[in-house]
């Protein structure tokens, strides 16, 4: 029974060893290789908090890629994805990232490689959908991409290129938290607030932005939040002291986020 055993287990193993064999043939295919281990290297340079979530969206990127026949489009969908996978307060995974997509843009769109730099016309387009997918209406992320974008026909090294990206996402925060400063001073959602005390909280932010360091767009955003809820009182107290009526006229959400807007990006270097 033994001998039996034996023989049925080499005659299994037999069986086995053609697949096996087969499928270590197909595993060592170089455009299979090359498949896992771009997914392996990506999945070590962001190192996100859901990694099979982070390789089914690879996957499902790669897969567009190749249905999609224009390589300039795939390598900008390419790099935005990229971009979105770490905040830009998450410094070293951001940089990663912004040399990640920097790299895809650089070679995949027409730029010959990454010591070239990427053109022009791509990288004003990442900003663009930056702002967009940071939730930025036209009118407001207009004034700033006149000031960072550059001309289609030229190149864009990557320092460059990663202060404009850098910039658009600390100005989508940026707006975002004048908003809430906006909603902390009327007194009602659907009224406008007055314009006295809109006035009295841009002055305070004007404030907080000429204290930043001027070397990197992010200051701007962290002095901003550092605006607490009592220093916004504090301001309209001195504008309105307590009891006293709050008539007259109005600055509607809009105004003040163009205002706010301004603030920050008279601040940003134009390009040139």
């Amino acid at each position: 029974m033994a001998e039996k055993r034996r023989a049925g287990d080499v005659i299994a193993a037999d069986a086995k060893s053609p697949k096996a064999d087969a499928d270590a043939e197909f595993v060592c295919q170089p455009e299979v290789g090359a498949l896992l281990g771009g997914a392996l290297l990506e999945l070590l340079r962001s190192r996100p908090d859901d990694p099979v979530g982070f390789l089914a969206e690879h996957f499902a990127h790669l897969s567009a890629e190749a249905e999609d026949g224009a390589p300039e489009p795939r390598s900008v969908s390419r790099a935005l994805w990229v971009l979105s996978l770490a905040h830009h307060s998450h410094r070293s995974a951001f940089n990663s990232n912004v040399r990640v997509a920097f790299e895809l843009l650089a070679s995949g769109g027409g730029g010959g490689g990454g010591g070239g730099g990427v053109r022009g016309r791509l990288y004003s387009e990442v900003l663009r959908s930056l702002c967009s997918e940071g939730g930025l209406s036209l009118s407001t992320a207009a004034p700033l991409l006149r000031r960072v974008q550059s001309h289609d026909y030229e190149r864009v090294p990557f320092q460059l290129f990663r202060q404009g990206v850098l910039t658009c996402a600390v100005f989508a925060d940026y707006i975002r938290k004048s908003q809430c400063l906006y909603a902390a001073v009327a007194s009602a959602p659907d009224r406008p607030a007055q314009r006295t005390l809109c006035q009295a909280v841009l002055s305070t932010l004007r404030e907080a932005l000429d204290t930043a360091d001027r070397s990197d767009a992010a200051r701007y955003l962290e002095a901003s939040a550092k605006i607490s809820p009592a220093k916004v009182a504090q301001a309209m107290a001195e504008v309105h002291p307590p009891g006293q009526r709050r008539d007259g006229p109005t600055m509607d959400a809009q105004e003040f986020e163009d205002a706010a807007a301004a603030l920050f990006i008279a601040r940003v270097r134009t390009v040139t």
